[in-house]
């Protein structure tokens, strides 16, 4: 899959105000946000936008998922989401020893950590069909 190049200037911003570390890591993160959601039915479209401050992710049509958020988190990133959702603690559940997960809405990383990959697109997926899954409960 190609992953489409940042068309909104405020994240293209965003992401040009970081180090070139913290850059790195942020886009392979972006990047595996795309593929999770290309991988994953009932997905549809993606779209990327700024909420705090922060490059976004968001489903729009359908509205199938929870916002994603990446950014800068103390020496490393995180990925968020929303605090009110389960997903953290079903990412601690299914991934306690793999991820390090903040309180109930971030994934952290040091700059030192490697992506969990396939950890991660799974988890992507499951914040991406957030509310599909609550609807079909």
């Amino acid at each position: 899959m190609k992953i489409p190049p940042v068309s909104d200037p405020h994240v293209a911003e965003t992401f040009r105000s970081y180090s070139p570390g913290i850059r790195k890591k942020l886009m392979a993160l972006r990047a595996l946000i795309f593929e999770s959601a290309a991988q994953t039915d009932g997905i549809g479209e993606i779209v990327e936008t700024l909420k705090w401050g922060q490059p976004s992710y968001l489903t729009v049509k359908p509205k199938s998922g929870a916002t994603i958020r990446i950014g800068v988190h103390g020496e490393g990133y995180a990925m968020f989401v929303h605090c009110s959702t389960t997903l953290v603690a079903t990412y601690r559940e299914l991934y306690g020893r793999e991820l390090k997960c903040e309180g109930k809405r971030a994934v952290i990383f040091t700059m030192q950590d490697d992506l969990p990959t396939d950890v991660m697109r799974h988890c992507v997926a499951l914040a991406l069909t957030y509310h599909q899954r609550k609807r079909a409960a």
